[in-house]
């Protein structure tokens, strides 16, 4: 390896690495974080002291990473005040999510067991922290915690995506949700559906580039939902592996036709 390469990159890590947090800091937060909210097994014993230290070290190490990334002190605190103000509306949004998860899975013995063992609940939890980061217009670190949930669960969810309560995410894998995508309340997806963008519309155009998925649909496995303009109307069931680029009326029920021919058996 030459000289002049390695100088080459050495000049890129300066010129670069002064606006980005540390990627496996940022990993270990958020999961840090998850397990301080969801998993009381490793609070076990646990005094009410010691979980406000955890609290107060989680918001520190919160205001580390947001200072690689902005450089003001400052702010850096600003933006982790408001994200620690609003975890008790995210953590009450998240046990809707887990009962939703626990209602309509038959086989979820509870929301405890969704919490602990559902990747779904995982990658939702990890968006909805993100989420309000994002609202922060906090650099990087978004994208970070989200992508570290789609490596871990293969659930896709851009932290920019705004979600209602109540969402239900059953099996998950394959799952991509756009930036700009739009959801409502009690709405259930099922894995492999992708609620993307149109190719031919710039990544860099600030429109919607991404659908709108009303108030209680229901997207089955396979489905694909594109196009800023595409609005799915309430109570609408998709079915799986349905193709859609236009929109549909509230409580309709879409599905790909199927045809059956009996195989000729004759001699």
């Amino acid at each position: 390896m030459s000289k002049a390469f390695i100088k080459q990159l050495y000049d890129r890590n300066r010129q670069h690495s002064s606006g980005f947090p540390d990627k496996e800091s940022a990993e270990d937060f958020i999961d840090q974080l998850f397990s301080f909210l969801f998993l009381p097994a490793s609070g076990r014993g646990q005094a009410l002291t010691d979980m406000e230290k955890e609290f107060d070290s989680l918001k520190s190490y919160l205001s580390t990473l947001v200072y690689d990334v902005n450089h003001d002190g400052r702010q850096s605190q600003e933006v982790t005040d408001k994200f620690f103000e609003a975890l008790p509306s995210v953590y009450e949004a998240l046990l809707k999510d887990a009962g939703a998860i626990a209602k309509h899975d038959p086989a979820a013995a509870s929301a405890e067991e969704v919490i602990v063992a559902y990747p779904g609940f995982y990658a939702i939890a990890v968006y909805r922290l993100s989420h309000q980061l994002y609202k922060l217009q906090v650099k990087t670190i978004p994208r970070l915690f989200t992508e570290y949930a789609h490596s871990k669960t293969g659930i896709d969810i851009h932290p920019g995506a705004t979600i209602g309560e109540g969402f239900f995410i059953d099996h998950g894998t394959g799952i991509v949700i756009g930036e700009t995508a739009v959801i409502g309340d009690h709405v259930k997806i099922y894995q492999g559906v992708t609620v993307g963008a149109l190719l031919g519309i710039s990544e860099k155009d600030h429109a919607r580039r991404h659908p709108t998925i009303e108030d209680g649909v229901i997207i089955y496995a396979g489905a694909t939902i594109l196009g800023g303009k595409t609005v799915i109307g309430r109570n609408t069931v998709i079915g799986g592996n349905v193709w859609l680029t236009e929109s549909v009326s509230p409580n309709s029920f879409v599905y790909q036709k199927n045809e059956i021919e009996k195989a000729d058996h004759a001699a």
